[in-house]
């Protein structure tokens, strides 16, 4: 047996160094031994690994893959979807993709251009071809996974054969996709005669790859840094209609570094007086022991900690429903009307469902039927350039009343109202994979993000300064009102009075009778922002998916096809052209 050494708790660290050495000393131990880069044998059979990825999520599956597929004796190619001409997929004999899906069952940024080349009618055949396509999506959206379902099915109806059935997955996406490639495995085989896993060997790694690993092992999603909250300050003013707070997280010896434009995950807790509430509902008391990924903890906890009490699962209201014959939800199951059930899903949760029951479900029932608590991922709003060990972050508390009851968001109110009083909230870093500032210092940029989409732009400009930056900068920056919700308002007055910040175009729409937005903003400066693309400069675009930044892509187009003197046809080559050429990117959600 390979026992793993730990820091016992009467060793002098405080709590959060003990947790990072914990990790660093777990990671150590399970790493492999470290004699040599990673070869595929000279006979391996080549394996094109594609990705469409706009958290890093879908990213981060395919490199894992693409490192499996190396032990397997394959020769792996990893592209993002829209590298598609180097991937050459007239050319290739197998494919694996994997891709999340954004906004109405769209693409990902790095895979638009693939779509758009694979829908057209000019598409090649692909005869020769046998694929896969795992999906990453939200079942809280009604197109769940549907980019990687129309590359799957415009795939086969190009000719190509499937190696396997589309897998999808939900926001817990890992159990999934581990289940979905180690099937895809026993149909894909090894890639070589000599293949690596067929002698039971393991890819060997240099030491610099271990210490990553090592890194990577001590903290992240499963295994989050127990973080403190260090402050915790409001930014809208009085009379805003808003409640948007900037926090400020001690990463201390963590070990934990990020970038700017990285996302912070963390990890909530649910409202205390939810839980009491559900527990009652149920007849527990909340002390009964449960088992919970192999551990036993109480109920009350398991409930606090473990498991989404926000919208209910298909399985949950399947059960509900025998025990509810009569109530408003039996017929909305009973029909093909998922309009309708969604419409009284919408501002209801497990408690609401929990409530129609007539004979109370036990929590050995209840907890097979609710979804993991999953990690709600942040862009960063500073530079660790600008403040060495923390990380901070700009959100907009969601609260609401629906149905009779006060409501609000899991992860906003935990952040607003508990952290401090649990005393940690559990951190980790999902790196971006090119939401960047220009990698050239001299490159303008232009950055659009109203509402908390200031977020990564705060961060980029606090980068830009700390590094002497010589490129122009642009922010178009807006909410409701100035008066209430100019967010980070003296310390963007200040880079614009210095000079630092080239342009600061606001749009608060509630100051005037007429609505004015980010895109109004755009328009009105169309000769201004086509002569800073003319001039290489990036154009970024953070929050909203579904509206502002759709409205912002319209506005984009406009202002090359009338300013810029393009037919549609040419704007939207130009759009591509930018994506292509990573100066076009979003962080939406």
């Amino acid at each position: 047996m390979n026992l793993i050494p730990f820091i016992p708790e009467t060793a002098p660290f405080t709590v959060e160094q003990r947790a990072w050495l914990n990790g660093f000393l777990a990671g150590l131990h399970s790493a492999p031994p470290t004699n040599g880069a990673a070869e595929p044998p000279k006979n391996s059979e080549p394996l094109l690994i594609l990705f469409g990825s706009q958290t890093g999520s879908a990213e981060g599956l395919a490199k894992k893959f693409a490192k499996e597929s190396t032990a397997r004796g394959y020769a792996p190619k990893l592209l993002a979807l829209n590298d598609f001409e180097q991937a050459n997929l007239t050319a290739a004999t197998k494919a694996v993709i994997f891709s999340s899906t954004w906004g109405d069952g769209d693409a990902p940024d790095n895979a638009v251009n693939f779509w758009n080349w694979l829908k057209a009618d000019t598409a090649p055949r692909l005869e020769n071809l046998s694929f896969a396509v795992l999906g990453l999506g939200d079942k809280n959206y009604s197109d769940f996974c549907g980019a990687s379902k129309k590359f799957d099915d415009r795939l086969a109806s190009l000719g190509a054969k499937r190696l396997q059935s589309r897998g999808e997955c939900d926001v817990d996406y890992d159990a999934a996709a581990k289940a979905w490639t180690e099937n895809l495995w026993q149909k894909l085989g090894n890639g070589s005669a000599n293949g690596a896993a067929q002698n039971g060997l393991q890819p060997p790694a240099t030491a610099a790859s271990a210490s990553a690993e090592q890194a990577a092992l001590a903290f992240n999603k499963s295994h989050p840094f127990p973080a403190k909250l260090l402050k915790n300050l409001p930014l809208n003013r009085a009379g805003s209609g808003k409640e948007v707070r900037h926090y400020e997280i001690l990463l201390g010896n963590s070990g934990l570094t990020y970038e700017v434009g990285d996302a912070l995950g963390v990890i909530p807790e649910n409202c205390p007086a939810l839980v009491a509430q559900i527990l009652t509902t149920i007849g527990a008391t909340g002390d009964e022991p449960v088992s919970v990924e192999n551990s036993i903890t109480s109920l009350r906890l398991a409930l606090t900690q473990n498991f989404e009490l926000g919208k209910p699962t298909a399985e949950l209201l399947a059960e509900i429903v025998k025990h509810a014959a009569t109530s408003e939800l039996a017929p909305l199951l009973a029909s093909d009307k998922a309009d309708d059930l969604k419409k009284w899903l919408y501002g209801r949760d497990v408690l609401d469902v929990l409530q129609l029951a007539a004979k109370k479900i036990s929590f050995i029932a209840l907890l097979p039927l609710l979804r993991k608590m999953s990690p709600r991922l942040y862009s960063i709003s500073s530079s660790p350039k600008a403040h060495a060990g923390e990380v901070h972050l700009t959100v907009g508390a969601v609260r609401y009343e629906s149905h009779g009851r006060k409501r609000g968001g899991v992860a906003s109110t935990f952040l607003a109202d508990r952290a401090e009083q649990v005393g940690a909230v559990k951190v980790f870093v999902q790196p971006s994979h090119g939401f960047r500032p220009p990698p050239n210092g001299d490159t303008p940029m232009i950055m659009v993000g109203p509402g908390t989409g200031i977020a990564p732009f705060r961060a980029f400009l606090e980068e830009r300064a700390a590094v002497g930056a010589n490129g122009k900068n642009w922010l178009l920056f807006g909410d409701q009102k100035r008066s209430a919700d100019f967010l980070y308002e003296e310390q963007l007055t200040a880079w614009q009075k210095s000079g630092f910040l080239t342009r600061l175009d606001l749009a608060f729409s509630r100051d005037q009778a007429e609505k004015i937005y980010v895109q109004t903003r755009m328009l009105e400066n169309a000769a201004e922002l086509w002569s800073w693309l003319e001039a290489g400069a990036h154009f970024y675009v953070c929050g909203d998916a579904s509206r502002m930044a759709k409205d912002v892509d319209a506005a984009l187009h406009t202002v090359i096809e009338k300013t810029g003197g393009k037919l549609a046809d040419e704007a939207k080559t130009y759009v591509a052209k930018l994506k292509s050429d990573k100066r076009y990117q979003r962080d939406v959600y």
